[in-house]
């Protein structure tokens, strides 16, 4: 498990985004999103089909809202995950998240206790928070809650803290509020930064994805704060 961090945004967002006001009074994050917590989830996997191709890396990161009502980044968990026994992987798709499942050195754990932790997590964070459930937050979010539901159904977990098919995608969000829906390209829209050799970790991919997310709920504050 790699420990988070937790950063704010760069503030001059909200005052994009906002009508050039005070802030209007700060809502717990359980009522921003109607009662639920949004996840950030980034997966490699081993193929693009969520029903034979093996999981081999998740990571979560939390989102919070700060004391001045913006949404941060907040902790990442992320674990290397065992091939379910016959499992199909890809040669193109390990050539491109440079995974070698079966190195010696790679801390990989089953795949049901990988996801126990991350819900672990996920729930203490619901408690804390008073939310309901998670909704997961993904960069093309089909992809992510695809894999996440098939491997819940593989290990017979029944308490999945995770909505089954709702989620934010970052890409349609990105479409709309920057023009671009690949990640690289979205963030540098944003002002943010992208390192080409950092990518396809999922914890890395899902770090900035949640960077993404929160940058463009911030900017989109001053529109919610007017309709509540």
């Amino acid at each position: 498990m790699s420990g988070g961090t937790r950063r704010a945004a760069d503030s001059a967002a909200d005052m994009r985004a906002g009508s050039g006001g005070e802030a209007g009074e700060r809502r717990p994050i359980s009522q921003r999103f109607r009662g639920f917590l949004p996840v950030v989830v980034d997966v490699e996997t081993g193929g693009f089909n969520a029903a034979t191709d093996a999981l081999l890396e998740i990571a979560a990161v939390l989102v919070s809202m700060d004391e001045g009502g913006r949404l941060v980044r907040g902790e990442t968990f992320r674990y290397h995950v065992q091939p379910f026994p016959g499992a199909n992987m890809e040669p193109a798709s390990l050539a491109v998240n440079g995974i070698d499942p079966h190195h010696p050195l790679r801390p990989a754990i089953p795949e049901h206790d990988a996801l126990q932790r991350v819900f672990r997590e996920v729930r203490r964070e619901l408690r804390d928070t008073g939310c309901t459930r998670a909704v997961l937050v993904g960069h093309n979010s089909f992809f992510d809650l695809s894999f996440l539901n098939a491997a819940v159904a593989r290990c017979g977990i029944k308490r999945n803290p995770f909505h089954p098919f709702s989620s934010f995608d970052t890409a349609t969000l990105a479409g709309v509020a920057f023009g671009q829906t690949v990640l690289s390209r979205a963030l540098q829209a944003a002002g943010m930064e992208w390192e080409n050799d950092r990518a396809h970790s999922a914890a890395y991919d899902a770090e900035q994805t949640a960077e993404l997310f929160c940058e463009i709920v911030n900017r989109f504050r001053g529109l919610y704060e007017s309709r509540v």
